[in-house]
């Protein structure tokens, strides 16, 4: 049994966006779940299909089996020329195309997939496809890993932790967009009830494909070629751009992110009330806090935000080491005494950082709280019309207080609105009062929505009732639907402007992506940004022999 926990870090600190934009991948994030029941049910991987010709183009399959069925990653490699190669949704053509099929696809299958899936958006798959994905090479290093290999020299690891992947995908659609399954047909399989077990299986074979592929072009070179050392070839993951399309599901889902948001403050709150680590214990921690470092000095970006982030994580490493050389970290509330120091002590980066770090030696106290992470979203909240006017004030100054205390006149209030693009139907963010976008807004501001709501309940009877104020005021509804689920999912509403005029969506990017697993987050704007997946993993074959967890900081070197 887990030990009681303390008290949860409460939504009004946790769902900041400054906050969520400094989360890091923990034990709890979905690419470590997965590889967790991979190991733990011996899913089996085969490569029945590996038809690749000389100039790289042609088609592999790649199929998990595990012990109730099998997926298969369909895999298409092109020949594109390099003025065609973008990163922008925008794009029309890609290396490479993939689709996740639900079973073993036959030749018809393959044949319709060959022909709906190098089209992306412009094609179709079917109920029998999970996702729909692509990627392009990294210019800068794929001809030199496969001119390495033909010369029958490895990579060096400096060059390979500069980049980090040879291939990054630039969508990884699923739940029924262009025609795949939708989530609800599949959300009761057990390897599949957490939250994107679908895509992250996707990209994990995705990442096989990609060093299978390598190493076939170094081979064509010349037969004398060499394969990547395994240590090597780990050392590469999966690249990701990934733009403002994916910010809004933070808003869209709050009983789902207040699931993931709660698992992971539950996990903390676990560690802290742990009443004396152990010698074993203590000694992960801190093997682990020397990883981080390593991690950090192999984290690159350009971007000022970023950089300055990564300066202060480095600081916030430092005065870690200090504080521990001078703290005994077996005496009894070691670990809750360490967060609040980090809590004075460190940014929030830093802060994060700590969190994620202290769940690792408690993955028997942890690691069980990832089966609470889904959610099923099938019904909307019921609004309780019977309920007075003067209880929904009070919750809504409950919820939603720091959005009373904003002017929403001030034009910086309400500086943006979210819109979907005509083109691509996907999300976009434009400027209220320098473009025309207003009369396009979605409804992704719940806190200016909520202050509106209730300026309007300031001149009815609190005596009355909300189902008669919402008669007289409909266009409140939505607003009182969410309410009604955020009260049940207090961690599911983010306590900031979402269109403020400095409002930041990668904050939002970093937060969903932290909990896919992901690394080396670098924003390329502050409205898309490059992540890796799955560096340090270990590959379909190792699986049996390694750990499912500890890839996902640097192994300490060799002394």
């Amino acid at each position: 049994m887990p030990p009681a926990a303390t008290a949860l870090r409460p939504p009004e600190e946790v769902m900041r966006l400054e906050r969520m934009g400094s989360f890091h991948q923990s034990r709890l994030s979905f690419m470590r779940t997965l590889l967790r029941r991979m190991k733990a049910e011996s899913w089996v991987f085969e490569r029945p299909r590996f038809d690749i010709d000389d100039n790289g183009v042609g088609t592999a399959l790649y199929t998990a089996t595990t012990p109730n069925r099998t997926y298969t990653l369909v895999a298409f490699a092109h020949d594109l020329p390099a003025d065609m190669r973008s990163d922008r949704v925008i794009a029309t053509a890609w290396d490479t195309t993939f689709a996740l099929h639900d079973g073993v696809p036959t030749e018809a299958d393959v044949e319709r997939l060959r022909a709906n899936v190098p089209l992306q958006e412009a094609g179709r798959v079917s109920g029998s496809e999970l996702t729909l994905s692509r990627a392009n090479r990294s210019v800068r290093l794929w001809s030199t890993v496969v001119d390495l290999l033909a010369e029958g020299r490895q990579p060096e690891a400096d060059m390979i932790d500069n980049v980090g992947y040879l291939m990054r995908t630039t969508a990884v659609y699923g739940s029924g967009k262009f025609g795949a399954a939708d989530r609800q047909s599949i959300a009761d399989r057990p390897e599949l009830l957490a939250p994107f077990q679908a895509e992250m299986l996707t990209v994990y074979l995705i990442r096989t494909f990609v060093m299978d592929l390598v190493e076939h072009l170094a081979k064509v070179k010349s037969p004398d070629a060499v394969v990547l050392d395994p240590a090597v070839r780990r050392r590469f993951g999966i690249g990701n751009s990934t733009g403002l399309g994916m910010a809004p599901f933070l808003i869209t889902h709050p009983r789902l992110i207040n699931n993931w948001i709660a698992a992971r403050e539950q996990a903390l709150a676990r560690v802290r009330a742990v009443d004396q680590a152990s010698d074993s214990e203590v000694a992960l921690f801190e093997s682990y806090v020397r990883r981080a470092r390593r991690t950090v000095e192999t984290w690159h970006s350009e971007h000022e935000i970023q950089q300055a982030k990564l300066a202060s994580l480095t600081a916030d490493i430092d005065l870690l080491d200090a504080h521990l050389e001078s703290v005994d970290l077996r005496t009894p509330g070691a670990w809750d005494a360490l967060v609040r120091w980090a809590q004075l002590e460190l940014s929030i980066e830093g802060q994060e950082l700590v969190v994620s770090l202290l769940l690792e030696p408690y993955g028997h106290l942890v690691d069980e709280l990832a089966a609470t992470m889904h959610a099923d979203e099938s019904s909307p909240a019921r609004i309780d019309g019977s309920q007075t006017v003067a209880s929904v004030r009070e919750q809504l100054a409950t919820t939603y207080g720091w959005a009373l205390e904003l002017d929403w006149t001030d034009k910086t209030a309400d500086a943006r609105a979210w819109y979907v693009s005509e083109e691509k139907l996907e999300p976009r963010i434009g400027e209220r009062h320098e473009e025309p976008v207003g009369d396009y807004e979605q409804p992704l501001q719940p806190g200016r929505d909520a202050a509106r709501m209730f300026a309007d309940l300031q001149h009815v009877d609190p005596a009355s009732t909300l189902g008669a104020f919402l008669r007289a005021h409909p266009q409140h509804r939505h607003t009182a639907r969410r309410l009604a689920m955020v009260e049940q999912s207090p961690y599911g509403e983010i306590r900031d402007n979402t269109i403020d005029a400095s409002m930041l969506p990668i904050d939002l990017l970093r937060a969903k992506l932290s909990f896919f697993g992901a690394t080396h987050f670098d924003p390329r704007s502050d409205r898309w940004v490059r992540i890796t997946m799955f560096q340090g993993a270990p590959f379909p074959h190792e699986l049996a022999t390694a750990d499912p967890d500890s890839w996902t900081y640097p192994e300490e070197p060799a002394a």
